[in-house]
């Protein structure tokens, strides 16, 4: 393999490019991205980029080390590959052909129906052009109570705007955790002066605001959507590539097409450990997928079967997440999350713990993470004791 190209400036594609490296390519090697900056951070954009604490959150990397040509500004525009395997990249800096291609290419925001302004958080460019709309009295209305959203009320809350979050189902993060761990969320926001309306689904932004499906309507100044992202894969179209909600890949990260590989927000990779294929838009797979990425680029043996995690900072509180709990069979709580001001909320399946949502008890997703991941039987009652520590809770 001499020539690689990775396809996307995220963090997934800058870590792409330091696992090829570290595990001895040799080759070309060149990174695309359709935006003009150097790969990034995201996390920090919805917090201390908001607040105005920074204002770069460059990903820290030895370009000239990595030996690796940066393309900034441009974008893939399709994919021929070549039977035998490679192929060619077609970009708006034209043709560029290949021996092996990781597509990291992540997601795009949803956006709402209307002809007025709306917001979305996803670039650089979106949170520095939103912290200026940030300004004291000025009606921010957010739609979407996820983690997004949540994290932007937040902001703006603490820049002294009148905030209004709308959100569709009954309860902040329902879609994430659920309504009833979701329902423990919603004093946060009052606290924070912040208005939370549930069970309110939007027909258009307009001019000046949100036209309600009800017939009802929200004034703004600036309205924000936080509603989900989508892979951004429509140039993969007619490429032979496969999409099922996102780029189907195996337990390798490789896709149906010799030479090619996915990582990121873009990539449906099949887990063993939930016998099901997983999309995960969060940090913590960009972060270490690409090693394995990249051992099944070079022809190396690698798995990728994480734990699924995710955290957000809303409202003063840290709220972490690490599991998969759909099919669990129960729910227990550690703490009382009417009255506690540090929880969790653990599921489980016989007793084995499927997933763990904490908030402000970094121990317990630490120690519980690994547990998750061992498959360790674990005592119920002690779990449901917040004294006892959750490794202290295992059955040995």
């Amino acid at each position: 393999m001499d020539r690689v190209i990775v396809v996307g400036g995220g963090l997934a594609g800058v870590r792409s490019v330091e696992a090829l490296r570290a595990k001895g390519y040799e080759g070309e090697l060149t990174l695309l991205s359709a935006e003009p900056h150097r790969p990034y951070d995201r996390p920090p954009l919805s917090k201390a980029v908001l607040l105005g604490d920074s204002d770069d959150t460059t990903v820290d990397a030895d370009w000239a080390a990595l030996r690796c040509e940066l393309l900034l500004g441009e974008r893939a525009t399709g994919l021929a590959p070549a039977p035998a395997g490679g192929g060619t990249l077609r970009t708006t800096a034209g043709d560029l052909p290949f021996d092996g291609l990781v597509i990291a290419t992540g997601a795009t925001p949803v956006t709402l129906p209307g002809d007025g302004p709306q917001h979305v958080l996803r670039t650089i460019d979106d949170a520095r052009r939103l912290r200026e709309r940030l300004r004291e009295g000025a009606r921010i209305v957010i739609v979407g109570a996820g983690w997004i959203g949540a994290e932007v009320a937040t902001a703006a809350a603490a820049k002294g705007c009148a905030v209004t979050v709308v959100e569709a189902a009954d309860a902040p993060l329902a879609n994430a955790i659920g309504t009833r761990i979701g329902a423990h969320t919603v004093p946060w926001y009052a606290e924070a002066g912040v208005t939370l309306r549930t069970g309110v689904k939007v027909a258009a932004v307009e001019h000046g605001g949100l036209a309600l499906a009800d017939g009802g309507r929200v004034d703004a100044d600036e309205v924000v959507v936080g509603v989900g992202v989508r892979p951004e894969l429509g140039w993969l179209e007619g490429s032979g590539v496969e999409i099922d909600g996102g780029v189907v890949v195996d337990e390798s990260l490789r896709t149906n097409l010799p030479g090619v590989v996915a990582v990121g927000d873009c990539a449906a990779w099949w887990s063993r450990r939930y016998g099901r294929r997983m999309l995960v838009e969060h940090w913590d797979t960009a972060l270490n997928a690409p090693e394995v990425a990249a051992a099944a680029l070079l022809g190396q043996d690698a798995a990728y079967d994480a734990v699924p995690y995710f955290w957000s900072e809303q409202f003063g509180r840290m709220v972490q997440y690490a599991g998969h709990h759909p099919s669990a069979e129960r729910l227990i709580y550690r703490g009382d999350p009417g009255a506690d001001a540090q929880w969790a909320a653990c599921w489980f399946t016989g007793d084995r713990l499927e997933a763990i949502l904490t908030v402000d008890r970094p121990r317990d997703l630490v120690q519980a993470r690994r547990i998750i991941a061992a498959g360790t039987p674990m005592d119920a009652d002690a779990v449901a004791d917040p004294a006892v520590p959750l490794r202290k809770a295992v059955i040995s």
